[in-house]
């Protein structure tokens, strides 16, 4: 009986055992439970808070295309907005589920990689030349390939030539190829290096002092002396390439001209002072960019560039080209600069007639958008039956508006602007050559105002024609969409053996 007891007592205890034990179980795992579903909802939380933050900078970077953020602001904006974009997206990606990710990929739109470029191929065999699974043999049945695009950091080379010399000694007479003339005689930079020092100087925006740090990064000894030495050859050596540019140009009946200030070392004053670099780009046929550069910004710079030309200027409304007008020149107004006032005027202050103007101003550019690609004949007849009533009924519009606005608001300083400039804005009807804005100069000088907080100043007016000279080539190789470090190398190379007559070749004009 007392063993039956005792048997009945360790079965309880035993059971009670088991019960705590489950109890512990339930209880642990209740707690896992808790556990996840507060991870799930902090994870939830977290990508609903990066979901709207991406929504956030999504709508910023669309709605950022104010015309109140200069090209350069907006270049930088743009830029810090993709990084911002592609942080969080890479950030959402480590805590959505698959499920999630599904939902919100998108598909990739990667540019596929220049056929030129050579492929270093990699092939990723399986660990085993057998199945894992039943010992078979493996078949090759085709293969996945994924390219991705890698660089090479700088590096550099010496390049010998050896002129082997040979004798005849029967009339002992000394058989050898003369050395090949270099632009730099006797200089220990080939003109790839040349070409690099000024590309990344006037292309890239790289101050000499930079390039010396990163060139002596690589191991290679360069001082910013010697650098600016090269530069300074190079750019003399460039300048019957940039005067025979300067004639060619100026055979164009429609130019574009634009200025902007640069700094010029003062030694007297110990300090820069203002100078200006006057740029030319020609409209029809291959592109052509001049930059010119002057002490000042006196119109008398530019009437000395252009001498006896008498075709069709493009400009804003600077005062310094008025003597060329008055002298022959044909002006032409530009609609980017009359649309900017409507629409600074439309932000500023809300108003429904700037925003109208701004709109019909849109339509003007809309049918532009239609003629392109015709001749000049047609597109002149398209203007005159597509463009010229609606120029005459804005025009009709703005004389009616003008005595209804506050004459020191923007609205009326914007239709100030353009009642002034109507007579050069309306030209672009009366020839199919005439561009309808200056944007196209717009775009050459842009980088100048890049470059410029990295230059710091140009040592002296020599210094400042010479950077000129080089970046006139350079601009118009990358108008003809021609890669400037190779088309500056190749002159560089052949520049010492080419005649005066052969110049032509040598232009980077495609």
């Amino acid at each position: 009986m007392e063993d039956a007891a005792l048997d009945t007592r360790n079965d309880v205890a035993a059971l009670r055992a088991q019960v705590c034990e489950q109890l512990a179980t339930i209880a642990q795992r209740d707690a896992t439970i808790a556990e996840r579903d507060r991870t799930i909802r902090a994870r939830d939380l977290k990508i609903d808070k990066l979901t709207h933050e991406l929504a956030r900078l999504r709508r910023v970077q669309f709605a950022a295309k104010s015309e109140r953020m200069d090209p350069g602001q907006r270049e930088l904006f743009e830029a810090a907005m993709a990084a911002d974009i592609a942080a969080l997206e890479a950030e959402l990606a480590t805590i959505q589920s698959p499920e999630q990710q599904a939902k919100v990929r998108r598909t990739p739109r990667r540019r596929t990689l220049p056929a030129e470029l050579p492929r270093e191929e990699v092939i990723h065999e399986p660990e085993h030349d057998h199945c894992t699974h039943c010992n078979g043999e493996l078949v090759k049945v085709g293969e996945h390939i994924s390219e991705k695009l890698d660089v090479i950091p700088m590096s550099f080379k010496v390049r010998r030539d050896v002129y082997p010399q040979y004798a005849c000694r029967a009339c002992e007479t000394i058989v050898a190829e003369p050395v090949a003339p270099a632009i730099i005689d006797g200089g220990m930079a080939a003109p790839g290096l040349l070409a690099q020092v000024a590309i990344q100087k006037y292309a890239d925006h790289l101050p000499l002092y930079r390039q010396e740090a990163i060139f002596a990064r690589h191991g290679i000894e360069l001082s910013r002396t010697t650098l600016a030495e090269w530069i300074g050859v190079i750019g003399w050596q460039l300048q019957p390439l940039v005067d025979r540019l300067r004639q060619k140009l100026l055979q164009t009946p429609v130019l574009h001209a634009d200025e902007t200030p640069v700094a010029q070392l003062d030694p007297g004053a110990g300090k820069t002072k203002r100078a200006y670099l006057f740029a030319y780009r020609s409209t029809g046929g291959p592109p052509m960019v001049i930059f010119d550069y002057c002490a000042t910004r006196a119109g008398r710079h530019a009437a000395a560039f252009l001498g006896t030309w008498k075709g069709a200027l493009m400009v804003d409304d600077y005062g310094g080209y008025k003597q060329l007008f008055a002298a022959g020149v044909t002006e032409l107004g530009c609609w980017a600069h009359a649309r900017r006032k409507f629409f600074e005027a439309w932000k500023a202050s809300g108003s429904e007639l700037a925003k109208a103007a701004v709109e019909r101003i849109g339509e003007l550019y809309a049918i532009e958008a239609e003629l392109r690609g015709l001749d000049d004949a047609a597109r002149r007849a398209a203007r005159q039956r597509l463009l010229a009533p609606k120029l005459a009924a804005f025009k009709c519009w703005l004389d009616e508006l003008r005595s209804t606005v506050l004459g020191n608001s923007g609205l009326a300083r914007a239709i100030a602007y353009t009642e002034k400039r109507w007579p050069a804005l309306a030209r672009v009807v009366e020839d199919g050559r005439y561009p309808i804005d200056n944007n196209a100069a717009e775009r050459v000088i842009r980088p100048i105002a890049i470059g410029r907080k990295n230059w710091l100043f140009a040592g002296s007016e020599t210094a400042g024609q010479r950077a000129a000279a080089i970046m006139s080539l350079i601009a118009t190789a990358k108008a003809n969409d021609i890669e400037p470090h190779a088309w500056l190398t190749d002159v560089l190379t052949r520049l010492p053996t080419t005649q005066a007559r052969d110049i032509d070749t040598l232009l980077p004009i495609a």
